[in-house]
């Protein structure tokens, strides 16, 4: 089965509205001839209005970064999924590891903003990853087989043809340490037997993002893998330059 590449661009805590803006602005004359890769860019919050509007008419879909899995309510500070889409969203970051490290995510909570977010009409870049002590002891499988069954829990195969999964090993985000394109495979390989395990027929659909420290000198060397189907791309996506010639990978 052909699954449509995907590249997203997570900006993080990154760039002021106007600064999103240009950058956005800059990379829709680099990628205007793409058409076969499905691009995403997830800036802040509060850029997200902004850079929808700059990028219609683009082939560039917008991302926010996380949600809270209510509609409405006395949750201060917290985004919905309602006010997402109201603003141009199509996309989420869901469970990403520094919400996981720094704002207590939990498989848990994970799961509802997966489930929340589908309901919406929004879909979920589910990010799972393990860290460098539990490679080094060996948890890597089991660790991302249960991020991977507690996260998706209640989801139906027909929910699953609107969810993405992220792997990002979390040793390899931020530090410009990249797993190779064999270690990278082996963990996507793992991941779509075990979603043939649990959702069978659905399973080949799905697309596999790898994230981590990619660059445009490795992009090519990854999207390579026949289990990798596109890249969640950090600090690379804040240049323009580097984020289009990832996005222009060479099959």
């Amino acid at each position: 089965m052909v699954r449509k590449a995907v590249i997203a661009g997570n900006w993080k805590m990154n760039k002021t509205v106007s600064e999103a803006v240009e950058l956005i602005s800059d990379l829709k004359s680099l990628i205007a001839d793409v058409i076969d890769v499905e691009i995403v860019v997830a800036p802040p919050f509060l850029a997200i209005y902004r850079v929808a509007q700059e990028a219609k008419g683009f082939n560039i879909h917008v991302s926010a970064q996380d949600l809270f899995w209510e509609e409405e309510g006395a949750y201060t500070g917290a985004v919905s999924p309602k006010m997402l889409s109201d603003v141009g969203c199509e996309y989420v970051i869901i469970g990403h590891s520094e919400r996981r490290q720094y704002f207590g995510e939990t498989d848990e909570t994970v799961n509802k903003k997966i489930q929340s977010s589908l309901q919406h009409g929004l879909i979920p870049i589910f990010c799972v990853g393990e860290t460098l002590q539990h490679r080094e002891a060996g948890e890597t499988f089991s660790i991302i087989e249960a991020q991977v069954r507690r996260g998706l829990s209640g989801l139906s195969p027909s929910d699953m043809e609107d969810v993405i999964i992220a792997y990002e090993p979390v040793w390899a985000i931020g530090t410009g340490r990249t797993a190779t394109g064999e270690q990278a495979e082996e963990i996507h390989s793992f991941i779509r037997k075990l979603l043939k395990e649990i959702y069978k027929d659905t399973a080949d659909s799905i697309r596999i993002l790898y994230g981590g420290s990619v660059k445009p000198d490795n992009i090519d060397g990854l999207m390579a893998k026949p289990n990798i189907d596109g890249a969640l791309v950090g600090g690379a996506s804040l240049k323009a330059d580097d984020f289009a010639r990832i996005v222009k990978y060479q099959r």
